[in-house]
């Protein structure tokens, strides 16, 4: 779901179709985003490509900070360079592991690997499903769970309508936003959410900014 194209100087990033509609429709229906979505003028939302490599960064940054899961990663890549689930199964667990990742974890990206190749996953129709019915697929896997399904649904498929209310970063971001640092409730997150329909994953996008100007990739 891609819109028109912006030259970021190393190459042209893609703008998620509705990302304008969106900021329009946003700053009109709510007074924070009025304020909030100008702070940051051309910035919008970039998606991941692959979708077996999206989720198996995912599961390697899981509980760790992002530095740390940076160089897990690059460990993993110079075993895997191609990073595709064939790959990944025929390095196998030892390797794996010798990249720095937990023994569960290895599990899991070797499962997820497997869920792949052996396509029980329909990747290649994921697109064509509806969110609930992506993130239905994505939980079976071992070591993914209802939050990294739908940062795949935000990242990789550039959904526009997703509320994660099991990110800290939203909660806090409505927190300090809406509430002056107030304790925010889930049953609070989604009240004042009902405002951005069907524009939450864009809504979600600034409220992460707030907290950190520089984009999530």
């Amino acid at each position: 779901m891609m819109g028109q194209t912006k030259d970021m100087g190393a190459g042209v990033v893609e703008v998620p179709a509705y990302w304008e509609e969106a900021k329009i429709e946003l700053m009109k229906r709510d007074r924070i985003m009025k304020k909030l979505i100008p702070q940051f003028g051309d910035l919008h939302l970039v998606g991941h490509g692959d979708p077996f490599t999206t989720l198996a960064r995912s599961v390697v940054g899981q509980q760790i900070t992002p530095k740390a899961a940076d160089i897990a990663w690059q460990k993993l890549l110079l075993a895997c360079p191609k990073c595709t689930p064939t790959q990944v199964l025929k390095a196998g667990a030892e390797q794996l592991s010798a990249c720095g990742l937990s023994k569960r974890k290895t599990e899991y990206i070797l499962d997820l690997a497997d869920h792949f190749k052996a396509k029980r996953v329909h990747a290649n129709q994921w697109d064509q499903m509806d969110d609930e019915a992506v993130i239905a697929e994505l939980v079976q896997i071992r070591g993914i769970g209802r939050w990294t399904a739908e940062m795949f649904l935000i990242f990789n498929l550039l959904r526009p309508n997703v509320l994660p209310l099991d990110d800290p970063g939203l909660i806090q971001g409505i927190s300090v936003n809406y509430f002056s640092g107030e304790p925010v409730s889930r049953s609070d997150a989604r009240e004042v959410s009902a405002n951005w329909e069907p524009w939450r994953t864009v809504a979600t996008w600034y409220l992460w900014r707030s907290l950190d100007p520089v984009p999530v990739e």
